[in-house]
Formats: C-alpha cells, sequence, structure tokens
C-alpha cells in the first residue's frame, strides 16, 4: 500500500464526520457569529454598531440572518416586540442570542448570560444591563462598579428595559 493510499483511508472517517456536521442543523454550541461590519447599524436606534465593540449583541435568526445592536438594553427592545424594527420577524425567528462579556470581550450565549443592572458603567445608548458569561465575574464587576443586582436573561423584563431610558 502506498503512502497516499494509507493517508486517503485515514481521511475517510475525517471526511464523513465534516459531511455529517454540515448537514447537522445549528444547535446551541454552535461558535458566535462574527464580529459587525462598519455599515450594521442597530435596528432600534440606527446607530453604527462596530464603533462600539465593548457591547456588541447580535440576535441570530432561523433563517441565518444577523441582527446586531449596539448593547444588550437595544437588543431586549427588539427581543420583547422584533414586529415593531421588522415587521416580518416574530419572537420564534430569533434562534441565538449574543452579547459582549464585558470583561473578555467575547462573544458569550445572551440566554446563559449573566446582566448587572445599575452600575456606573454606561454604554453608548446610557444606562445599560452589563452582561457576563460567568457569575463569579458578574460578581466581581457588581463590587468594582456599585451594580444594584445581578440577573439572567428570564429576569429581563420590559419594565426593567424602561426603567434604563
Amino acid at each position: 500500500m502506498t503512502r497516499i493510499s494509507r493517508l486517503a483511508i485515514r481521511m475517510v472517517p475525517v471526511a464523513m464526520a465534516l459531511a455529517i456536521a454540515a448537514a447537522t442543523p445549528l444547535q446551541a454550541a454552535q461558535p458566535a457569529p462574527p464580529r459587525p461590519s462598519s455599515t450594521d447599524r442597530c435596528p432600534v436606534c440606527g446607530m453604527f454598531v462596530a464603533k462600539y465593540p465593548d457591547f456588541v449583541c447580535v440576535a441570530v435568526l432561523r433563517n441565518g440572518a444577523r441582527v446586531y445592536f449596539d448593547g444588550a438594553k437595544d437588543l431586549f427592545k427588539y427581543v420583547f416586540n422584533p414586529k415593531k424594527y421588522d415587521p416580518r420577524i416574530t419572537a420564534e425567528d430569533i434562534a441565538e442570542i449574543h452579547v459582549t462579556d464585558y470583561y473578555q470581550m467575547t462573544l458569550v450565549d445572551g440566554r446563559k448570560a449573566y446582566y448587572v443592572i445599575g452600575s456606573d458603567v454606561y454604554g453608548p445608548m446610557g444606562k445599560e444591563l452589563i452582561p457576563f458569561g460567568g457569575k463569579p465575574e458578574a460578581e466581581e464587576f457588581l463590587r468594582d462598579h456599585q451594580g444594584r443586582a445581578i440577573i439572567t436573561f428570564d429576569a429581563v423584563s420590559p419594565a426593567l428595559i424602561r426603567s434604563l431610558d
């Protein structure tokens, strides 16, 4: 058996695994989407999102489209009432939500993130929910920046978002 044929035989399982992965629908463990381009605008406030990398958030729709935001506050406004910003979109169309971890500067799963409210750190649109991928980091930030509370995605309400405006 030649060296090339041995290599080809070893590559068959890899090729099969790649084919299966390509055919598998999106799941929660997918990597975070790419950062916004210089032309992406927040549908809530109209600001160019890439100018605020510390606060970038993104909703990935079931059709693969990405909607970028300049902060978690505007992301939640969109999540609570997507039809206000795009009549074709419903809450069920939102497949993934990613927020920028304030300390790590990486996108994390927004539905699993911890959010600090009431801190002395402001975002591009003023008062903001400050996201973290881990609770210990959120607790540290809460202490260091006079935060009021740490909440989870499910605890965020339209009333809370209105209180930040």
